[in-house]
């Protein structure tokens, strides 16, 4: 089995939804989770919190992320890093797919 994982496109792994969010875990292990998002335009998810560290990158579509009451508009190749226990949400202005890395 090889120590390694490799994925020609993130973006052809996962489908966006017509009307939702869908999400799917594709690594975990002792030291990170790795889960990438699927959000059809207009769907939102509210603010909420992580225990962890986690690093956000955008690939494909436009967001609004709103870290700590603070609103920023990404889009495409967009990344984005937030400590543990930082408010933040996030508006799909588009089709949006990201990858969420939690730092355990």
């Amino acid at each position: 089995m090889p120590n390694y994982i490799a994925i020609d496109d993130l973006r052809k792994t996962i489908e966006i939804p017509k009307d939702g969010t869908l999400s799917r875990t594709i690594h975990q292990d002792a030291r990170a989770k790795i889960v990438l998002f699927g959000l059809a335009g207009g769907q939102e998810m509210s603010r909420h919190t992580a225990a962890s560290a986690a690093i956000v990158e955008i690939l494909q579509g436009q967001v609004r992320f709103t870290l700590d009451g603070e609103e920023k508009e990404l889009s495409t190749g967009s990344w984005v890093f937030m400590e543990a226990n930082v408010p933040h949400a996030v508006y799909a202005r588009s089709d949006a797919i990201f990858l969420l890395t939690l730092l355990q």
